[in-house]
C-alpha cells in the first residue's frame, strides 16, 4: 500500500498499545490538521481474550476513530519476535515510506516484556533509517534515508515520571472511543471470555486517574505523558505552559 508523509508515526507492538497510551495526542494532532500514521508490529494473537483476527478488525475501527491516514501491521510473532536485522528492516521500510517528523514508541521498560523489547527495536530502527548505506525498497521502489526529528516513548503499565506532557483536555471521550473499539479486550459485562488484567472496569478508571495526574503536572484537566532521551527543542520559551 502507498503511504503518505505524516507528521507523527505511532508504533505499538500490540494493537491497542497506541490507543491506551497516546491516542489523545494523535486525535488532537489530526484535528489540528496534522497527518498521523499507525504501525503495529504483531496481531496481539497471544492476548487472553479475542484473537489476532478480531484484533485486526478492532484496530481498523480504532484507526477510524483516531483519524489516522493509515495503519500497517508487520505480522511479527507476538511474544516471540526477535530484535534482529530482519525485523528492524521492516520498521525502517515503513519509516522511510511515510517520513514522520516524530515517532512515538513503546515504553522502554514495562510489565509486558514485549513492550520494552520492542521499544529498543523501534528506537534503533529510527536511527538506522537515517543511514543512506542501508538499502530498502517499498513496493519495488528504492527508498531514500529518513531520520525522524524526535523519538518519544509513551508510558504504559509501569508508572514513569514524564518529561513531556501533552494536554488532551477535550479529547478524552474520543480517546476512550478508540480504546473501546477493542471490544474483545476491555470491560464488557456481557463477555464470556476469561478475565484479564485489562478487562475490568477498574482498569478504565485507572487510565482516567493517570491522565488526570499527568494533567495536574501542567495545570490541565487530563494529559498524556512521554519520555525522551534527547532534548526537545522549542522556538520560543513562551511555547511552554
Amino acid at each position: 500500500m502507498a503511504l503518505e508523509k505524516v507528521n507523527i508515526l505511532a508504533i505499538g507492538v500490540h494493537p491497542d498499545d497506541v490507543e491506551l497510551s497516546c491516542s489523545g495526542t494523535l486525535i488532537k494532532s489530526v484535528q489540528a490538521g496534522k497527518k498521523v500514521g499507525l504501525l503495529d508490529l504483531t496481531h496481539g494473537e497471544l492476548g487472553t481474550r479475542g484473537s489476532g483476527e478480531i484484533r485486526l478488525v478492532e484496530a481498523e475501527n480504532a484507526r477510524k476513530v483516531i483519524g489516522a491516514s493509515f495503519r500497517v501491521n508487520l505480522g511479527l510473532k507476538d511474544g516471540f519476535f526477535e530484535n534482529n536485522e530482519a525485523a528492524q528492516m521492516k520498521i525502517i521500510e515503513v519509516i522511510r515510506a511515510c517520513q514522520p517528523d516524530i515517532v512515538l514508541c513503546n515504553a522502554l521498560r514495562d510489565r509486558h516484556p514485549d513492550h520494552g523489547r520492542s521499544a529498543e527495536m523501534e528506537k534503533v530502527a529510527c536511527f538506522l533509517s537515517g543511514l543512506r548505506r542501508i538499502e530498502t525498497t517499498w513496493e519495488g521502489v528504492p527508498q531514500k534515508e529518513w531520520r525522524p526529528k524526535q523519538v518519544m516513548h509513551y508510558i504504559q503499565d509501569y508508572f514513569a515520571e514524564p518529561n513531556v506532557v501533552v494536554d488532551i483536555s477535550g479529547h478524552w471521550e474520543q480517546k476512550m472511543e478508540s480504546i473501546l473499539a477493542y471490544s474483545s479486550q476491555f470491560y464488557n459485562p456481557e463477555s464470556k471470555d476469561p478475565e484479564s488484567p485489562i478487562s475490568s472496569k477498574a482498569f478504565l478508571d485507572v487510565l482516567k486517574g493517570r491522565a488526570q495526574n499527568f494533567g495536574r503536572y501542567v495545570n490541565v484537566e487530563v494529559g498524556e505523558g512521554f519520555l525522551v532521551e534527547r532534548p526537545v527543542g522549542v522556538q520560543d520559551l513562551n511555547d511552554i505552559f
